[in-house]
């Protein structure tokens, strides 16, 4: 079967999808700085994707009630907790994180893309979770997608594809 012939979910920025459905694809578009979290349970079917905005949700306590996946910090646990209510185990988990990029030629003062990969590693180091693939850094804008039956995970940039 083509990806083009799946049925997709598209995740907004500060937004997430997961689903329990074989066939699935689940894609974030325009990843500059921002991160793309996605997490795949082989066992239980479970895939989901996170595209957090910024890393820590203190800058912004308030708006971090409305919107916690707009950060790294309060986005990545509810990924999680909504995995498990659906069945995902952490022991099956594999996760892949994209994004992460200076979007800008010179060096950016508050260097957004690089302290978002940050907040993510230090969050699964925490929490005993490893990261299986990444694609992070660079200047290049990335899509990311998950296949929920396979966990195939990959990226776009540029009209190329990346599998991760």
């Amino acid at each position: 079967m083509q990806a083009t012939n799946l049925m997709k979910h598209i995740v907004g920025v500060s937004d997430m999808k997961l689903s329990k459905t074989s066939g699935e694809v689940i894609v974030t578009h325009a990843l500059g700085s921002c991160i793309g979290v996605a997490i795949h349970d082989p066992v239980a079917c479970v895939g989901g994707i996170l595209h957090y905005m910024l890393p820590r949700s203190n800058v912004d306590p308030d708006k971090a009630r409305q919107k916690p996946c707009m950060f790294g910090d309060t986005g990545i646990p509810l990924l999680f907790q909504e995995a498990y209510r659906l069945g995902a185990a952490k022991e099956n988990l594999r996760v892949v994180i994209a994004g992460g990029a200076q979007v800008f030629a010179q060096k950016d003062f508050f260097d957004i893309g690089k302290r978002n990969t940050v907040i993510a590693r230090k969050i699964f180091w925490k929490n005993k979770v490893m990261i299986a693939a990444e694609h992070v850094g660079d200047h290049i804008p990335r899509t990311l997608f998950l296949e929920i039956g396979s966990g195939d995970t990959w990226f776009t940039s540029h009209g190329e594809r990346v599998d991760l």
